[in-house]
């Protein structure tokens, strides 16, 4: 299996931040981590191995990027609004500088899913909600897609226009819409202990009502919120669905 680590100093974020992909072909899946971990969260917890064989049939080439969480909302010392200025970069940082560099490494015409567990399915769901232009559809594990459950009761536009679950029923663009409306979307959560299958329900109800097509997949009570229920899941959704 190729593995290739990039990095760069990005101009969004003022540091170094390394990118590091897996495979030679496929459509590109772009992972972001569960909270506050680097590039390498996913082969470390195994998730890459679970991959390797859709990774090595050329159904898929994987890229994962750093997380800026512990700059941003799970830092407890920074001020808030500091807090949401560091999302706001963090989204640009995908945008402008990781989404092209998929770009180099693919082409023009690959389709790019955001994927993440945890907080990383609400960053996962948000950039592709934000720039469905981009981003061709998600793959969201076991999310909580409200980002006040992270603010500690703080709000602004910013923290509003970053949390799905406050946007997303006041959109009526249609340029945005249709454009949702084209990506494929998967949500997928289970039951077991420290799952909050709900949310999942809820943004489920959201999209729905939106006229936005989805799937939603609530597994059993014996899928817990850790990393074997997620290396479970997506290469089943991957491997059936895409």
């Amino acid at each position: 299996m190729q593995k290739e680590i990039y990095g760069w100093h990005s101009p969004a974020l003022n540091k170094h931040m390394e990118i590091v992909s897996y495979g030679h072909f496929g459509f590109a899946l772009l992972l972001l981590p569960t909270a506050a971990a680097d590039y390498l969260e996913y082969e470390r917890f195994l998730m890459i191995d679970a991959l390797k064989p859709l990774i090595e049939a050329g159904k898929v080439k994987v890229f994962s990027i750093n997380s800026i969480n512990s700059e941003s909302w799970l830092n407890s010392k920074m001020w808030p609004r500091h807090k949401a200025m560091r999302h706001m970069q963090f989204n640009e940082y995908v945008f402008e500088e990781v989404i092209p560099h998929i770009r180099r490494m693919t082409s023009e015409e690959t389709p790019i899913i955001t994927c993440g567990a945890s907080f990383g399915a609400l960053h996962s769901l948000n950039l592709f909600l934000k720039r469905p232009d981009l981003i061709n559809g998600v793959i969201a594990m076991s999310g909580v897609y409200d980002l006040h459950d992270y603010t500690k009761g703080y709000h602004d536009d910013d923290v509003y226009f970053n949390s799905p679950m406050s946007y997303l029923p006041d959109l009526s663009d249609d340029w945005y819409l249709s454009r949702i409306r084209k990506g494929k979307i998967h949500i997928l959560t289970g039951q077991g202990d420290y799952e909050d299958p709900d949310s999942s329900r809820a943004i489920s109800a959201l999209l729905t009502s939106k006229g936005i097509p989805h799937d939603l997949d609530i597994w059993g009570y014996d899928m817990k919120h850790d990393w074997p229920t997620w290396r479970s899941m997506l290469p089943y959704v991957i491997g059936s669905k895409f």
